[in-house]
């Protein structure tokens, strides 16, 4: 018995999967004590008491994050290097002004501490540590009352023997990160960041997994990683800082898996959930990233390369005081939620305008089991239009259009703006809200095809199946490539493999069962970023690394190759992937013909079950299944794969 369950800031998605039958499900959210609505699923499902294996995605470490709740944490760094983390890169967020508000340091003046055991850049012991010194350190930091500890001593890359030390040293109860653990590579600013917000919320999250554990126990628990890799609940709370994207990883591992089963490898995702929307380009595999951002800090360790925006169906809208209207990033959430939920919330959000629109149906949401209050939505969308005087309909409608063109230009970002031509690719539109905007979506970037998945709105649960367990790790070595030779570089790899292995080995993977993928960060002499290529051998490198410059860039240089840092992928192959149902190619009937702002003609609303697979349909059409809508706009047809997924082209 598989389940897979993804805690979103709305809503908490369920997939079980039992060898044979797939059921989906979904509850609200609860924020406060996110393991209460896992649980509260369970029981709904049927599962309590009952054997299963559980992969989570958890939004824990995340909204410590963005909300600032981590716990009080000290930073333990070499003399003369406390204010590291305060002073960052110098870069302003907002260039031209000249007036901007200070924002205070990721840590306080009073927990930036400083100690001996300083490296120079070629390994050399410039200032020793000795036992004295660590004494004194364990002595202040008891005195500051701290739960955690962060070190990141200069170079410690290189030598992790003086982390290691102050490791030891330290009382059990103090959570501890090292930056030679958390993320061995040059940058000190990006690696004691990251070592930093591990440490920071790494408690959070630690006593969050050991409630869960212990709550579905003995069912064993795995936590999505935010490089699409599975890692076991026991181990997770040691790499926090490696779960930022544990959610929408999920979704792009479910994207992959309906890509491959449908034969389309290139894709451009739309995952637009109640609070948020995830935007990413697949190219036959999940790309990843170790320049990804979570609010204003750097994250340098792997994650899936995508763009989020804060717009999602909950997102609030709102005239600002020029009297423009805006959508997001604010987001009623779970609770009190939308206006349409009845349960408290009175601003209009994306989904009320949606309702106001048509395109949901208030008796068909989530199958029937939350029915949505349309009078609700109408009154918060008129309070909004009178402020615009508009009426409620034509300010649902610029709801709509302007979240739409926020996502729009999510996806300009990770397309255009790389040179990628979005025509090239089908949009795959999933979470709760994606289906209602794929439309206008792909017709905004001039796309001729777009997909929506069976179970689209909890396809990031269903993806946490498909997952494989596995690591990235990851070491500076900086050099001139073609300087190195194959063997030598090799062995440096296969090192880091030995160090993947025996954690994968100690949650119980067969040696054999495990896959070992080399690759390397790499940039002309005189760069400051890198490109990371696919290592087969140093000359194929060095030719790869041409070819994907010019393509990214739009040119290659006549200088060296540097290599910058090793990077090995350990993973277990491919999680499970319920296979879709065989949907009957039978005639149905439309459920109702529905008004729909905009449409001189009612609309046919379909369930998908009843859609005939042998037949194309023309929009303006809906299609409502149990956790998700779709409009089928003028303009497109539809038809539908005998695994359920909606096929959209233009017309």
């Amino acid at each position: 018995m598989l389940l897979g369950v993804d805690t979103g800031g709305t809503f908490t998605d369920f997939v079980c999967y039992d060898g044979e039958q797939l059921r989906v499900h979904k509850v609200l959210s609860t924020p406060a004590a996110p393991e209460s609505a896992i649980l509260q699923g369970i029981r709904e499902l049927g599962l309590e008491g009952q054997t299963f294996y559980l992969v989570h995605g958890s939004t824990v470490a995340t909204n410590a994050v963005l909300e600032g709740k981590g716990v009080r944490t000290a930073y333990v760094s070499n003399h003369g290097l406390g204010d590291v983390l305060s002073i960052g890169r110098q870069a302003r967020r907002e260039l031209y002004n000249l007036q901007p508000q200070p924002e205070p340091p990721p840590v306080a003046a009073e927990l930036c501490l400083e100690v001996g055991g300083r490296l120079a850049a070629d390994g050399r012991v410039l200032e020793p540590l000795d036992d004295s010194e660590v004494r004194q350190l364990v002595e202040r930091l008891q005195s500051l009352g701290v739960e955690a500890v962060a070190i990141n001593l200069l170079f410690a890359y290189l030598d992790e023997r003086f982390e290691y030390q102050i490791e030891q040293a330290l009382p059990e109860h103090l959570f501890v990160s090292r930056s030679s653990f958390i993320l061995p590579e040059q940058g000190e600013y990006e690696r004691g960041i990251a070592t930093w917000l591990n440490a920071w919320v790494g408690p959070r999250v630690e006593g969050y997994l050991q409630r869960l554990t212990r709550a579905v126990s003995p069912a064993p628990v795995h936590v999505m990683q935010s490089s699409a890799l599975t890692i076991d609940a026991t181990q997770a709370a040691r790499r926090a800082v490696n779960l930022l994207l544990s959610g929408p990883a999920g979704g792009l591992m479910g994207a992959l898996a309906v890509g491959e089963q449908l034969g389309c490898s290139r894709l451009l995702t739309l995952d637009m959930g109640g609070t948020s929307t995830d935007v990413a380009l697949i190219d036959g595999q999940v790309n990843l990233t170790s320049e990804g951002h979570v609010g204003r800090y750097p994250v340098a360790v792997p994650m899936v390369d995508m763009h989020t925006i804060g717009a999602g169906g909950g997102s609030i809208a709102r005239v600002d005081e020029g009297g423009m209207l805006t959508v997001g990033p604010e987001s009623a959430g779970a609770e009190p939620g939308p206006a349409c939920y009845a349960r408290g919330g009175q601003q209009a959000t994306v989904t009320d305008a949606n309702l106001v629109l048509g395109r949901l149906r208030p008796a068909a949401f989530l199958g029937g089991g939350m029915p949505l209050q349309r009078e609700a939505a109408v009154a918060a969308l008129g309070r909004l239009g009178a402020e615009m005087g508009l009426t409620a309909e034509a300010a649902a409608r610029g709801v709509v259009e302007l979240a739409n063109e926020h996502m729009a230009q999510a996806l300009r970002v990770i397309s255009v703006q790389r040179g990628i031509d979005p025509a090239d690719y089908a949009l795959m539109a999933f979470g709760g809200a994606g289906g209602l905007h794929v439309c206008a979506l792909a017709g905004a970037l001039a796309m001729p095809r777009a997909l929506v998945p069976m179970h689209a709105g909890v396809l990031s649960a269903l993806g946490m199946l498909a997952a494989p367990k596995g690591r990235q790790l990851s070491h500076s070595f900086c050099a001139p490539l073609l300087q190195q030779d194959d063997a030598g570089l090799r062995a440096r790899l296969d090192a880091l493999v030995e160090q993947g292995r025996g954690e994968l080995l100690a949650e119980g993977v067969a040696a054999q069962a495990i896959e070992a993928a080399y690759s390397l960060d790499m940039r002309y002499r005189g760069q400051r970023f890198t490109l990371n290529i696919p290592y087969r051998s140093i000359r194929q490198a060095v030719a790869d690394f041409n070819r994907a410059h010019r393509q990214r860039f739009g040119h290659a240089l006549e200088v060296p190759v540097e290599l910058v840092n090793l990077r090995v992928a350990l993973s277990t192959g491919r999680g499970v992937l319920p296979a879709g149902t065989d949907v009957a190619g039978r005639a149905g009937q439309p459920l109702e013909r529905a008004a729909v702002i905009g449409e001189r003609r009612p609309v046919p609303v379909w369930r998908r079950e009843d859609l005939d697979i042998e037949r194309t349909y023309k929009g303006p059409i809906l299609v409502l299944d149990a956790v998700a809508s779709t409009y089928v706009a003028r303009g497109w047809t539809l038809q539908v794969h005998r695994n359920g997924c909606l096929l959209l082209e233009r017309s």
